[in-house]
Parts: C-alpha cells; sequence; structure tokens
C-alpha cells in the first residue's frame, strides 16, 4: 500500500498523467477511453492484489485525462473504481480473497475458481457499458 502511495505521488510529481492523457488523445477514439482505463486498473489490481493501492495509482493519471481530452467525470472515475474492484476481487493474492476462503474454510484455489466465472461476467458486462458509455457521452 504504502509502494502504491508512493507510486501515485511519483507519477503526480513527474506529470505522468498530463503526458497519459495527450498520448491517449492522440492515439485513441475517446469512446474507448474508459474502458482502456477499466481494463488497465483491472489489471494492475489483479496484478498486485489490492484495489485501494491501483486507486493510488490511476485516479493521478486518470484526472487529468478529465480536463485534458474533456470527458465525463463520473465515467472515467468509475471506470478506474471498477477495474480497481474488478481486478481485487479476482485476484487470488487479494487479501479479500485470501479472507474469503479461509471464512468459508475451503481451499484456496477452489475459492478463487468458483468466483472467477462470475467475476468475468460483470467485468464483461462492464466492459461493454464502459464502451457504450463512452460513446453515448464521450
Amino acid at each position: 500500500m504504502i509502494l502504491a502511495f508512493s507510486i501515485g505521488d511519483t507519477c503526480e510529481a513527474l506529470g505522468t498523467g498530463p503526458f497519459v492523457a495527450q498520448a491517449a488523445k492522440a492515439s485513441l477514439p475517446e469512446g474507448v477511453i474508459p474502458a482502456v482505463l477499466f481494463v488497465i486498473s483491472g489489471f494492475i489490481a489483479f496484478s498486485t492484489g489490492t484495489s485501494w493501492g491501483t486507486f493510488a495509482i490511476m485516479i493521478p493519471i486518470a484526472v487529468p485525462m478529465i480536463n485534458i481530452i474533456g470527458l465525463h467525470p463520473g465515467l472515467v472515475i468509475a471506470s478506474v473504481l471498477g477495474g480497481g474492484v474488478f481486478g481485487d476481487h479476482c485476484s487470488p493474492i487479494s487479501d479479500t480473497t485470501i479472507i474469503s476462503s479461509m471464512a468459508s474454510a475451503t481451499d484456496h484455489i477452489d475459492h478463487v475458481r468458483t468466483q472467477i466465472p462470475y467475476a468475468l461476467a460483470a467485468g464483461a458486462a462492464s466492459l461493454l457499458l464502459f464502451l457504450l458509455f463512452g460513446f453515448l457521452l464521450g
């Protein structure tokens, strides 16, 4: 968690958010950006096992996109938060996943395997909705 906040602070100090926003503006259609933020946030959260750490990394990058590209603020923040929670829920190294398997007295990997199909279905629906609303509101 401390490292994630440090990375977030470093990204903010280096101007990573405005840099990424300019790069995204030049290379991606506006409507795709919320879905891309969802996928990136999900990947980071899955890899690190923390949604809050993902928020600390991605919010300083996503917020400048709102102003520079002109994206809908609620949609951008929702895509980062949703991706972070999605990735954290799917991650086998997440503290909540570990505690859930311990509390239910099940094998940890079995618990992960039973949760993944539901999480992927919700994640796929979310991704489609972020694409749809990205083009409608963008």
